[in-house]
Parts: structure tokens; C-alpha cells; sequence
């Protein structure tokens, strides 16, 4: 039975892993992406526009 002590912490670690990388895969786009694109691209004019200020 000890091996079965030393598999579950490296697969419920795997498990959380994929998970985790699901949610990041999953949010990567749609609706989201649109609105993340909008404000990089507000934060770059505004950046650009102080630089030409100066």
C-alpha cells in the first residue's frame, strides 16, 4: 500500500494541472478576448499620446 500513498499526491497534482490549464485554454477567447482587446489597445494610445506630449 505505500505505493499507493506515493502515487496520489503526483496525480491529484496532475489533476488540479489539467484543470487548471482547462480554465486558462477556456478563457482565452469569446466575449472576453474582445473586451481585453480594447482596453490594451486604450492603454497603448494613451501611452503613445503621452509619449508624443512630451
Amino acid at each position: 500500500m505505500d505505493y499507493v500513498a506515493a502515487l496520489v499526491p503526483p496525480v491529484v497534482m496532475a489533476a488540479f494541472f489539467v484543470g487548471l490549464i482547462r480554465v486558462i485554454v477556456k478563457t482565452q477567447g469569446g466575449a472576453n478576448k474582445a473586451k481585453e482587446d480594447a482596453a490594451v489597445d486604450a492603454a497603448l494610445a494613451r501611452a503613445e499620446a503621452a509619449r508624443q506630449a512630451d
